[in-house]
This record gives structure tokens, C-alpha cells and sequence, in this order.
């Protein structure tokens, strides 16, 4: 039998203007402690964004989610984060804020495979 692990993952929506609190799917980060792994993936549907808010600034929701997936993978990209580990990274990206880009509640599952989630998770929620 191949070992499952414990996996947590968030939906990131775009809120593209707060005060009306109306969202869109945009991405999904997954954490998975055992194999000490987050990540972000993203794609952004342009339409529903210029649906909801016909003045919203593209180029900036993508930078926006473009920072989520940087600091999912470390680096230079991450900024402060860069010394941070997996947990921590996922942790922060999942607090609650108020901005464009807003992560969704923690979830959790069970995986023989943290990537592939992504990708699952990706293509069944936000695409």
C-alpha cells in the first residue's frame, strides 16, 4: 500500500473590489508538511476579472499572484520570506487579508503526491 500524507491547501480568490465582496477563483496553494512542500499555482480567467470590476488592474492582480508563487518557492523570490520554511510560507500566504488577491479557507486531504495536488486541485477548482 503507498503511504498517504496529510496535505492542507486554500483557494486564492480575486475580490476585485472588496467592498462589494464579489470573488473568482485564481489559484490554489498546497502545503504538505511531510514532504516539507508548498506551492502556488495561478491562472488568472481576464474575463470574469473585467466582469466584475471593467476598471481593474490586470497587470496587477497577475503581479499580485505572481508574488504568492514566488514565496512558495523560496528564493530571492520570496523576499523576507526566503528564509522561512514550507509551514511557515504557507501559513502567512493563508492569513487573512484584505486586498485583491484574498486567500479561501484550509482545507485538508490526503496525497502519495503534494505536485500533482496542485495541479488536481488547479484544473478542478479555478480553471
Amino acid at each position: 500500500m503507498t503511504r498517504r500524507d496529510v496535505f492542507e491547501y486554500a483557494l486564492l480568490r480575486v475580490v476585485p473590489r472588496v467592498e462589494r465582496g464579489e470573488c473568482f477563483n485564481a489559484g490554489v496553494l498546497v502545503y504538505c508538511r511531510a514532504h516539507s512542500f508548498v506551492a502556488a499555482r495561478t491562472h488568472l480567467d481576464e474575463a470574469k476579472l473585467k466582469a466584475l470590476d471593467p476598471h481593474a488592474d490586470v497587470v496587477g492582480v497577475r503581479a499580485a499572484l505572481r508574488a504568492v508563487e514566488g514565496v512558495c518557492d523560496g528564493g530571492e523570490g520570496a523576499g523576507q520570506a526566503a528564509g522561512d520554511d514550507a509551514g511557515r510560507r504557507f501559513r502567512w500566504l493563508i492569513a487573512p487579508r484584505s486586498t485583491v488577491v484574498q486567500p479561501g479557507a484550509v482545507h485538508s486531504g490526503l496525497t502519495t503526491d503534494p505536485a500533482g495536488e496542485v495541479e488536481r486541485l488547479l484544473d478542478l477548482l479555478v480553471r
